[in-house]
């Protein structure tokens, strides 16, 4: 019989810890993800080869802060907030769906097919495959804030095309198209997920030891979500480009990921699935790795303390 996951923490604990984890990160990560996302979109070379140094700075800035780029430093900074309403609920409602889901699918998987996972992988490895696996399944499912994700970028790198309309009149106009992309993100996602929870699982068993992951301290947390992080930005970033060029095209001239994947490789070559990841390993990267240690850490905690409270009662994780 294989051993034991360790305790599952209550709904409540996980809804408000990754609701927590994600309102921190867009308050303090927005403006990086919106360099990130111009970046990401921008078709053209920033420093051309035999060009001044100067040039390219310039067009950089053109890049990042658009219309703003010859403005004042506070407008600048400014600048980088457009769609923080959209960013807002998608990134509450993704890190309450990813965070706080993940532990579901995970306990179903636990229930059901855990034995079936140790004997494939072995003790160790199978209960790092669990929370993998389980992170990749809720990473598909997450196609479903698409068009939230859709409306942040957009507002993002190409606000002109939702002037005068609000978000009811957007969802009313565009109806499915604002589901774009949804098969190149799932495609993102599944990778991206199992990489995520699937990485932090291995620094968490393999390099701490840890037999149930809620005893994690703060410092084995943050070590399990660099390792979760960097894992996942790797292997998501080539989807990531597609998915992005894809949801920036105007909503009357769509582009499939296919021809953009071709036009990438004919006009921009193979490094081009990369652009943006020196700023996403970098930064966004602390963004993931900060958001996730804070779901690791609150969730177990506000568990605790509402047992104390007598508000949930403790539950042991099959």
């Amino acid at each position: 019989m294989s051993p034991p996951s360790g305790k599952s923490e209550s709904g409540l604990a996980r809804l408000l810890g990754s609701g927590t984890s994600g309102l921190l990160e867009i308050f303090i990560f927005h403006p990086i993800d919106t360099i990130a996302k111009r970046l990401m979109t921008n078709p053209n070379k920033v420093f051309i080869p035999g060009a001044p140094l100067s040039l390219g700075f310039k067009n950089l800035d053109t890049v990042i802060f658009k219309s703003a780029s010859s403005a004042s430093a506070l407008k600048k900074y400014t600048s980088l907030f457009p769609g923080l309403g959209y960013a807002g609920g998608y990134k509450v409602l993704q890190r309450v769906y990813k965070y706080g889901g993940q532990p579901y699918v995970k306990d179903y998987i636990s229930h059901h097919h855990r034995d079936t996972f140790y004997r494939i992988f072995g003790d160790k490895t199978g209960k790092t495959m669990i929370h993998a696996t389980a992170g990749s399944i809720i990473g598909i499912g997450e196609v479903a804030l698409l068009p939230l994700d859709v409306l942040k970028i957009k507002r993002q790198t190409a606000p002109e095309t939702l002037k005068g309309r609000n978000i009811i009149k957007i969802f009313r106009d565009e109806g499915l198209g604002l589901y774009r992309g949804g098969l190149w993100t799932a495609a993102r996602n599944a990778p991206g997920s199992f990489s995520l929870f699937g990485g932090s699982a291995f620094v968490k068993e393999y390099m701490f030891g840890l037999k149930d992951y809620s005893q994690a301290t703060f410092f084995q947390n943050f070590c399990a979500s660099i390792g979760g992080a960097i894992s996942s930005i790797s292997v998501a970033q080539p989807l990531d480009v597609v998915k992005t060029r894809i949801q920036n095209r105007p909503f009357d001239a769509p582009e499939g990921g296919v021809q953009i994947i071709k036009n990438m490789i004919k006009h921009e070559g193979p490094l081009s699935f990369f652009k943006g990841i020196t700023p996403k390993l970098l930064v966004i990267g602390p963004k993931l790795v900060f958001s996730f240690t804070v779901a690791q850490q609150l969730i177990p905690l506000l568990d605790n303390f509402f047992i104390a409270q007598g508000i949930s009662k403790p539950t042991q994780s099959l």
